[in-house]
C-alpha cells in the first residue's frame, strides 16, 4: 500500500518511477540471483519501503546497500512506514568495487561503519 501510495505520489509529480523493479545479479557469466526494488526512481535512486513496528535495523540496512551495490546507483532511500513518526534513512553506496555482491550478514553490518546520512 506505501509502495503504490508513494509511486502514485512521484507519477503525479512527473518523476519517473518504476515498481518492483527486477536487477539481475550475475557471478561471471552466471545469474546468480534477482533484485526486486520497490522503487527505482529517476534510473538513480532506490527506495526501499518497510512497515515495521520496530526500528529499522542493519538486516534492512544491508539489504538497500546490496540493491546500491547492483545497481550502481549514487544514493538509497530506506524508508519505514510503520512506526508511529516516519523512519527514514539516506544511505551512500561507498566507493565502486569491482568484484561480485556479496551479501552482508547481521554480523558484517557495524552501526558506526554505515555509510548513511540522516
Amino acid at each position: 500500500m506505501y509502495e503504490k501510495a508513494l509511486a502514485a505520489e512521484l507519477t503525479q509529480r512527473d518523476i519517473y518511477v518504476q515498481r518492483q523493479f527486477p536487477v539481475e545479479v550475475h557471478y561471471v557469466e552466471t545469474q546468480v540471483a534477482v533484485f526486486y526494488l520497490d522503487l527505482w526512481i529517476e534510473e538513480q535512486v532506490v527506495v526501499e519501503v518497510k512497515a515495521f513496528s520496530h526500528q529499522l535495523t542493519n538486516d534492512e540496512r544491508a539489504q538497500l546497500i546490496n540493491y546500491l551495490k547492483a545497481t550502481g546507483a549514487p544514493v538509497g532511500l530506506l524508508i519505514n512506514f510503520g512506526r508511529r513518526k516516519l523512519e527514514f534513512k539516506r544511505i551512500f553506496p561507498g566507493p565502486k568495487i569491482n568484484q561480485a555482491i556479496q551479501r552482508l550478514g547481521r554480523d558484517d553490518v557495524i552501526k558506526s561503519n554505515l555509510p548513511d546520512i540522516e
